[in-house]
């Protein structure tokens, strides 16, 4: 009687259906909220203001009557509120962080932002084959950042001029009135440009970031955008680990 062997199937060898990557915390909760107010706050700004600055051309079809340019005017006012409780608590976590020494020195400028703005115009006319290096961030983001700080605070500072002008007119001149509507919305139209054309486009259309609303950055935007930041937080956690198993060594 003869041996019949079965013919074996091949197994196919299944590859992971999921694939991890390790993501870093680049935002807090409170910085994303702040985010969000600060969105919330500006964009309705700038849709009640506009329509008071340019009320002789086109702004007489929504301010039809005194009750609108009232009702208008107090929206106004709220989110104005909104966006200076906004700025006192920004102001107030940052010297509470100074005064314990435990203030990022991240957003600040260097003279290496110089020196990586001068690359990438190098980069961008061909004269560099890759951009540097950056950190947490980059020359682009410290630069709005502090265009927009200025702004806000040039705007809040009118602000309060135009809604109380008789308390002001009894310390200062009263041409300061009028320097302050154009300084105001001036400023607020040059802001909302700068935003629209220059953030939007670096953090959105350049590459699409949510990091500020998600909190998180994955691995390979970590090395590609922020390689240096990428290299201090691997090593801190590298070194650590070390740490870890050396104190479980010394244990046993």
């Amino acid at each position: 009687m003869s041996n019949i062997q079965r013919p074996q199937i091949a197994t196919p060898t299944l590859e992971p259906i999921v694939q991890t990557e390790r993501v870093f915390k680049r935002f807090s909760l409170g910085q994303r909220w702040e985010h969000i107010l600060l969105i919330l706050s500006v964009t309705v700004l700038l849709l009640t203001g506009l329509p008071q600055k340019y009320y002789l051309s086109w702004g007489y079809r929504l301010l039809t009557t005194p009750d609108n340019i009232n009702f208008v005017r107090q929206i106004h006012h709220f989110a104005a509120i909104v966006l200076v409780l906004e700025v006192l608590y920004h102001l107030g976590l940052a010297i509470n962080l100074l005064f314990r020494r435990q203030l990022s020195a991240d957003m600040f400028p260097t003279v290496k932002d110089l020196r990586d703005a001068w690359h990438t115009l190098k980069y961008l006319l061909f004269f560099a084959d890759k951009q540097s290096a950056h950190g947490k961030y980059n020359f682009e983001q410290k630069f709005t950042y502090w265009v927009i700080f200025f702004a806000i605070g040039i705007m809040v500072v009118t602000g309060f001029i135009i809604w109380f002008p008789i308390l002001f007119i009894q310390v200062f001149p009263g041409g300061i009135i009028p320097a302050a509507k154009l300084a105001h919305s001036d400023e607020a139209i040059a802001a909302a440009v700068f935003v629209l054309i220059w953030h939007v486009y670096h953090v959105h259309v350049e590459r699409l970031n949510l990091s500020i609303f998600t909190g998180w950055l994955n691995e390979r935007e970590m090395r590609q955008y922020h390689l240096l930041e990428y290299q201090r937080l691997t090593a801190k956690t590298s070194s650590k680990t070390n740490k870890k198993k050396s104190e479980t060594g010394e244990r046993e």
